[in-house]
């Protein structure tokens, strides 16, 4: 579904990525993680085709992403990032409308699929008419997952999307999005600083260095078989590392 293949990137000379090899298996969760600075957004913002590698190529769908057919594929993904980046002056009708309307999908079709969407991410039809600064922060995200979702994307592109809410809402929205992604099937790429986030989403985790992979695989490998000591340390870093182990289904 989703290919990295010996990228690089530069920002004014800094390396970000350092050939950066990774696939994202279709119908999997992929959760990147690593200190602030590794490269995951950097990895997820070429997904989405926000910005060019330096060397190397993404592949999306078994060809690689350039000028010739990145609207295309942008149309097949869904991107979500921290506090939901909605459009302040717009309805939360109109955010999640927002590329139907600009594709031209007739309006009973538009109708339907937010019908099906509140449902799915529970959130209450009076508030489609609201402002995002009129909703809770789990509200918002809810809205924002509904945009991300609104065109039945192939891939879903997640960056930090619970970061900024309050603990217990993170927990429940946790659940919620878990249930989601299993009853959609979807292929998702996924960042977190959050251990046992990525624990609780990832089919593979992929822990990043100084724009390197360090180690990538299951969630079992990374806390029980540590290829380094930089492995083990980024997990005792945690604040919680029993919270790590408690929802790691596999302990």
């Amino acid at each position: 579904m989703l290919n990295y293949s010996g990228v690089c990137k530069r920002y004014d000379g800094q390396l970000a990525l350092d050939r950066i090899d990774l696939d994202c298996p279709e119908g999997a969760t992929t959760v990147l993680i690593g200190p602030s600075g590794c490269g995951k957004s950097t990895l997820l913002r070429l997904a989405a085709g926000l910005i060019r590698a330096d060397a190397g190529q993404v592949w999306f769908e078994g060809a690689p992403l350039g000028a010739e057919n990145l609207r295309a594929a942008r149309l097949r993904m869904g991107y979500m990032i921290q506090e939901g980046g909605l459009f302040p002056h717009l309805s939360v009708r109109a955010n999640v409308e927002l590329m139907a309307r600009e594709l031209g999908w007739a309006a009973p079709r538009r109708r339907a699929r937010l019908a099906e969407l509140t449902e799915l991410v529970r959130l209450p039809t009076p508030l489609l008419d609201r402002f995002p600064l009129e909703l809770s922060g789990g509200q918002r995200q809810r809205a924002a997952l509904m945009r991300a979702l609104m065109l039945n994307p192939d891939l879903i592109l997640l960056d930090e999307p619970l970061g900024a809410l309050d603990p217990m809402i993170r927990v429940e929205l946790q659940r919620e999005l878990a249930a989601i992604f299993q009853r959609l099937h979807k292929t998702v790429l996924m960042v977190t600083h959050d251990l046992a986030e990525a624990v609780f989403f990832g089919d593979q985790l992929v822990l990043l260095r100084a724009g390197r992979i360090v180690q990538q695989g299951s969630a079992q490998a990374l806390l029980q078989s540590p290829v380094e000591e930089f492995v083990t340390a980024f997990v005792n870093a945690q604040r919680a590392p029993q919270r790590v182990l408690t929802q790691y289904k596999y302990c």
